[in-house]
C-alpha cells in the first residue's frame, strides 16, 4: 500500500480507517477527500445478517411460508398477464377430492387416516380453489386477502405438528 493511502502519525478513532486519496492534478490549493470506513458492521446490517441466518437455519419450517408467497406472486402474475387462466385452474380444484375417491378405493382408511386424507383434500381444494380465484380476479381483490392468510396460517401449523411428531 502506498504511503499516501495510509494515515500517518494520526490516531484516528477505534475501529475507523481513514484513507486520503492524493490531489488531482489541475487543483492546486484543493482539500484532499477523506474517506471514513467503520470497522464494524452498521446495527442494519448485523440484524439483516442475523434474520438471513435464522431463515436458513429453519428453512425446512418455513417451506409452507415459500410456497405461500410463490403462489401469491405467481397468482398475481398470471392475472396481469393471463385473467383467463382461473378458469383452466379453476377445474384442476377438483383434483384433491378426485384424489381422496381414489385413494379411499385403492387403500381404504379409517380413523385417523381418513381424517388426514380428508384434511389434506380440504386444505388443497381451498388452495387450488384460492389460486383459481386470485388468477381470475387479483390476488388482493375481496377476502382473496384473507383466505390467502387463513390457507397460510393452517398449512404452516399442520406442517410444524406434522414435522415434530415425525
Amino acid at each position: 500500500m502506498s504511503s499516501r493511502t495510509r494515515a500517518r502519525g494520526l490516531k484516528s478513532a477505534a475501529g475507523v480507517h481513514t484513507v486520503h486519496i492524493p490531489r488531482q492534478r489541475g487543483r492546486r490549493g484543493a482539500q484532499p477527500f477523506i474517506i471514513v470506513v467503520p470497522e464494524q458492521l452498521s446495527l442494519t446490517r448485523q440484524a439483516a445478517g442475523w434474520a438471513g441466518r435464522m431463515l436458513w437455519r429453519h428453512r425446512g419450517a418455513l417451506a409452507p411460508t415459500l410456497l405461500a408467497l410463490l403462489a401469491l406472486a405467481a397468482a398475481g402474475l398470471l392475472h396481469v398477464k393471463a385473467p383467463w387462466a382461473g378458469l383452466v385452474l379453476a377445474v384442476l380444484a377438483a383434483g384433491p377430492a378426485v384424489w381422496l375417491l381414489l385413494a379411499q378405493r385403492r387403500r381404504p382408511g379409517t380413523g385417523s387416516v381418513l381424517a388426514w386424507r380428508i384434511g389434506l383434500a380440504v386444505l388443497a381444494t381451498l388452495a387450488m380453489g384460492w389460486f383459481a380465484a386470485a388468477a381470475g380476479f387479483g390476488p388482493l381483490t375481496g377476502p382473496l386477502a384473507v383466505l390467502w392468510l387463513l390457507i397460510w396460517g393452517a398449512a404452516q401449523t399442520i406442517w410444524l405438528i406434522v414435522r415434530r411428531t415425525h
